[in-house]
C-alpha cells in the first residue's frame, strides 16, 4: 500500500460506512438517511435549497392561474374575441411551469432520498403542479368558448351576473388555495370547501337560467355555451380544493377529502392513511 493510500484512509469513515453501521444496528431508513446527511450536511442543506426553490415555483405557477384567470373573465364580460385568443397562447407558460416543476422533482428524487415531511412535501407538490396544469386548460376551455357565439352575440346581463361571481369566488379560492399551501395552514385550506359550495350553487343557478332563456336559437346556443364556462369554473374551484387537501397531507401525512361527498354517517371526512403504517 502506498503511503498515500494509506493517509487517505485515516480520519472520518466515508458516508457509505455511515450508512452500512446505521443499517447493520438495525436502523430504519429515516436513521439511514440521516446517517448520510450527517456525512454530507452540504449536501442536505443543498437538497432543502432546492425543494424550497420547487416549491417557491409551484406556488408561483399559481399566480400564473390568477393572471389567466382575470384575463379570461375580463374576455368573458366583453365577449372580447381578441382578449381571448390572448388567454389561449399564453397557456404555454403555464404548461412550461408545470415541466419546469415536475422535471425538477423528478431529478431531485434521483439524487435524493426524501423520506418522513420531505418525502410528503415532493408527493404534495406533484400533486399541485398537475391541478395547476388542469387550471390552466380550463382558462383555455373559457376563452375558446366566447368566439363561437360571433362578435356580437345575444348576450343576457343576469347570465354574465352569474358567470362573473363564479370567476371572482373561483379567483379567491386560488388566491386561498397558495395561501394555504405556503403557511401550512390547515384552517384556511379546510375553508375553500365554503367557497366552493357557493361556486357549485352558482352553477346550477346558471344551468337553470339557460334552459329557461327562451326559443330564440341564437340566444339558446349562446346560453349553453356558458353553460359550459360555468362548467369549468366549478372545476377550477375543485382544483383548488384538491390543492387545500394537500395542505392537510404535507402537515398530517394523512390524506383527507375536503368535499361533503367524501363524508360518512358520522359527518367527519374520510382519511386515507399515507403509508402502510399510517402517516409518512
Amino acid at each position: 500500500m502506498s503511503p498515500e493510500s494509506s493517509a487517505s484512509g485515516e480520519g472520518d469513515p466515508p458516508a457509505a460506512d455511515n450508512t452500512f453501521a446505521a443499517t447493520a444496528a438495525g436502523g430504519t431508513a429515516a436513521s439511514v438517511s440521516a446517517a448520510t446527511a450527517d456525512a454530507h450536511p452540504q449536501g442536505r442543506a443543498h437538497f432543502q435549497q432546492q425543494l424550497h426553490e420547487l416549491e417557491s415555483h409551484a406556488l408561483g405557477g399559481l399566480d400564473l392561474i390568477i393572471e389567466q384567470l382575470d384575463r379570461v373573465l375580463e374576455a368573458l364580460r366583453h365577449q372580447d374575441v381578441e382578449l381571448a385568443q390572448m388567454v389561449i397562447a399564453d397557456d404555454d407558460r403555464v404548461d412550461g411551469r408545470y415541466l419546469e416543476v415536475h422535471q425538477g422533482i423528478l431529478s431531485l428524487l434521483a439524487l435524493q432520498a426524501p423520506v418522513a415531511g420531505d418525502l410528503r412535501l415532493v408527493a404534495a407538490l406533484l400533486h399541485m403542479i398537475k391541478h395547476i396544469e388542469r387550471m390552466g386548460d380550463q382558462c383555455v376551455n373559457i376563452a375558446k368558448l366566447i368566439p363561437l357565439s360571433g362578435y356580437e352575440p345575444p348576450v343576457r346581463p343576469e347570465v354574465l351576473g352569474a358567470l362573473a361571481k363564479m370567476g371572482a369566488n373561483a379567483r379567491s379560492e386560488v388566491v386561498q388555495a397558495k395561501a394555504a399551501f405556503g403557511g401550512r395552514d390547515v384552517g384556511l385550506a379546510e375553508d375553500l370547501v365554503r367557497q366552493d359550495r357557493e361556486i357549485n350553487r352558482l352553477n346550477r343557478e346558471i344551468f337553470r337560467m339557460a334552459i329557461e332563456i327562451g326559443d330564440d336559437p341564437d340566444t339558446r346556443e349562446w346560453a349553453m355555451h356558458m353553460i359550459l364556462v360555468a362548467r369549468a369554473l366549478e372545476r377550477i374551484g375543485d382544483n383548488a380544493v384538491d390543492i387545500g387537501e394537500q395542505v392537510a397531507f404535507v402537515v398530517t401525512g394523512l390524506f383527507r377529502e375536503f368535499s361533503d361527498s367524501s363524508r360518512g354517517p358520522g359527518g367527519a371526512g374520510g382519511e386515507v392513511s399515507a403509508g402502510p403504517g399510517g402517516a409518512f
